[in-house]
């Protein structure tokens, strides 16, 4: 298990989201995301982790929401130190005894040994590491059997939800820390990942007489053969503190995953749907169209399929690095916002459709800042 995926990856199998109001979360996945409910925590397993848990599919993607049921499960513990948010993501591998060596060789802490299940289509494999994302984990699975995750009850069909969006997987990950250098190494040391893309930028050039504005430095790491990576994000100077990123961290009450980019095949249809079921996004200058042929010319990507008007109109994003190779990308309001309640944090989704190019959006980086940035002194979020 050498190379460029030393603990053997196969792929990212699912999110695990621990969320205070499951049937809240339950409404907006099958409701406004469309994705189907396809099982639920067995009464046992309610029972003994002291958590409900509902599972949502929609193409490649599974998520796992999770609401304590008393105190001393691991949601409990999770939303006794922070608002709703991610805290676990799991990995499919190949050999699960080679990982866990693998991982302890080169410094990894594991919270469990290898627990095995025998169920009645096959094995399940598992265990968890702790990680430099806060109180997020990283889970590895061998798994022989269909089962996605153990002690959940599969519906017989899945309920609700047909994935009229189109979703069809996760893009990447993206982190907020208010030093990204730990993570970083772990992610390259610990976890075998490549150094994928970075960037940085401030918007100090838009600053009042007040010296207003802030910045961020970008780092991705991930096995990019395989479409895994994860964005990572710290606040620059100056106006650290006022940084949408540390804001984050101080919102979410230490590091932890901001949002998860999930792809489309049509994403001006995706929005169309979303906004007829009344899915709130991030606003976006009207400038930003403004300036968007000419932007696109001096990027080198030129013309595009889609008219400059209509991605106005749904504030979609446009970016790119070569001529006709671009993406398209749009960002969901974070939780807080949309139930006006801020332990439902400040996570939010990106919708992505990638067409031929494979960044990350550096242009449009700036736009979200700024767009994040006015929502929170709308919000009272940077006194």
């Amino acid at each position: 298990m050498t190379g460029n995926n030393p603990l053997g990856i196969t792929g990212l199998l699912g999110l695990h989201f621990y969320v205070r109001d499951l049937e809240r979360s339950r409404k907006f996945y099958t409701e406004v995301l469309d994705f189907a409910e396809v099982g639920a925590s067995t009464p046992e397993t309610t029972e003994q982790g002291r958590q409900q848990s509902l599972i949502f599919r929609a193409g490649y993607i599974h998520i796992v929401c999770s609401s304590p049921v008393g105190d001393g499960g691991r949601a409990h513990r999770y939303l006794s130190r922070h608002p709703d948010g991610i805290g676990t993501v799991t990995f499919e591998v190949r050999d699960i005894s080679g990982c866990f060596e693998q991982l302890e060789k080169r410094g990894a802490t594991a919270i469990t040994d290898i627990q095995i299940a025998e169920l009645d289509d096959g094995r399940y494999q598992q265990f968890s590491i702790t990680t430099p994302f806060g109180d997020t984990t990283f889970r590895f699975v061998q798994r022989s059997s269909k089962v996605l995750f153990p002690g959940m009850e599969y519906y017989a069909e899945p309920r609700g939800g047909a994935n009229r969006h189109g979703f069809a997987r996760i893009d990447h990950i993206t982190s907020n820390f208010q030093t990204m250098s730990p993570a970083l190494l772990w992610m390259e040391h610990v976890m075998g990942f490549e150094h994928i893309w970075e960037i940085q930028f401030h918007t100090s050039d838009l600053s009042d007489e007040n010296g207003s504005g802030s910045g961020l430095s970008s780092k991705v790491m991930g096995l990019p053969d395989l479409g895994i990576k994860f964005a990572n994000n710290e606040p620059r100077r100056p106006n650290f503190k006022e940084s949408q990123i540390n804001l984050f961290t101080e919102q979410h009450r230490g590091p932890g995953v901001q949002h998860v980019a999930l792809t489309v095949p049509d994403i001006m249809s995706t929005v169309d749907a979303l906004m007829t079921v009344g899915a709130p996004f991030m606003p976006i200058p009207d400038s930003y169209y403004d300036m968007l042929p000419e932007r696109l010319k001096r990027i080198g990507v030129g013309s595009i399929d889609e008219d400059i008007e209509a991605l106005r109109k749904r504030g979609i994003l446009v970016d790119g690095a070569a001529k006709g190779f671009y993406l398209l990308q749009i960002f969901l309001a974070d939780a807080a916002q949309s139930y006006g309640d801020t332990t439902a944090g400040p996570f939010f989704y990106e919708i992505i459709m990638r067409k031929g190019d494979e960044g990350f959006g550096a242009g449009n980086f700036r736009a979200l800042f700024e767009s994040i940035e006015r929502q929170q002194q709308i919000d009272g979020g940077s006194d």
